[in-house]
């Protein structure tokens, strides 16, 4: 049986007709995605695999405009999400309603947008430098509060993830697969180590959920590859000479493809896109 290892992640939701959505997953194995809705909307993909790992962009169609609705995910017919005995609401897809004007989509959207997020503080921190986290005090905000105000989509602005300031727990990680004394040290080094980031921060139960029911769109920042990433020339040369620069650099961008700017397009961008 498929098992869901990230995810689900709500991105895009039409606002130019209220009838559209896509659903990120990451599973275990070669699969059938599905979300089914409690409305009679869904959708299928089957996954597609980079370096061992499997992920699937499903797509919704069907969605009433001005509605919301609860859904499931299933991987080859078995339902993955939401958990067992999990303790927070149904996931939801919400939908505007659709307006006459110029774009058709709603007069007003209500943004939740913030940046440089840390999943757990850096190894070399003596106390949390950041305080308490904004997306888990909202997470928790909408589920225990069914009438507070809810974005109508979460814009995260970069540094979903520090690829060069890692947390205790994953440089102990990292420690079982190379020699942290050689560079990049305790930074990531490849693919499989980004993914450990994703995991670390999106399977935080409070972020999994929110970002489950939130429509999201993101962009990176330096941290998703390195602190005053290609801040000039110099600097880019020096880093071409290092061994290990142009596999983190392969790595950072492909990461950021697949979990973030894959689902901030619209299903007819990633059908024309081919």
């Amino acid at each position: 049986m498929a098992g869901l290892r990230l995810g689900p992640l709500l991105r895009h939701v039409d606002w130019e007709t209220g009838t559209d959505a896509t659903v990120w997953v990451e599973a275990d194995r070669p699969c059938e995605a599905e979300v089914r809705c409690a409305d009679g909307a869904g959708g299928t993909a089957r996954t597609w695999q980079i370096a061992g790992h499997h992920y699937a962009l499903i797509p919704v169609a069907g969605l009433r405009p001005g509605a919301e609705t609860a859904y499931r995910v299933l991987l080859d017919g078995e339902q993955v999400w939401p958990l067992p005995d999990s303790r927070f609401p149904d996931s939801t897809i919400r939908t505007p309603a659709t307006s006459d004007g110029p774009t058709g989509g709603p007069e007003a959207v209500r943004v939740a947008f913030g940046s440089c997020r840390w999943a757990a503080p850096p190894s070399d921190a003596s106390h949390d430098p950041v305080g308490p986290d904004a997306l888990d005090t909202l997470a928790h905000t909408l589920a225990t509060s069914p009438e507070a105000p809810r974005p109508d989509v979460l814009v995260l602005l970069g540094d979903q993830v520090y690829a060069d300031e890692t947390s205790a727990e994953t440089r102990r990680w990292l420690a079982t697969r190379r020699d942290l004394s050689e560079p990049p040290g305790d930074q990531v080094a490849d693919y499989e180590e980004y993914t450990r980031l994703y995991y670390e921060s999106w399977l935080d139960p409070e972020v999994r959920w929110l970002l489950s029911t939130v429509p999201s769109c993101m962009i990176f920042d330096d941290h998703d590859v390195i602190d005053d990433w290609n801040t000039s020339e110099a600097w880019l040369n020096r880093m071409r000479t290092t061994p290990w620069w142009r596999e983190r650099i392969l790595s950072g961008l492909m990461s950021y493809w697949v979990h973030q700017h894959l689902g901030n397009l619209s299903p007819a961008e990633l059908a024309a896109d081919g």
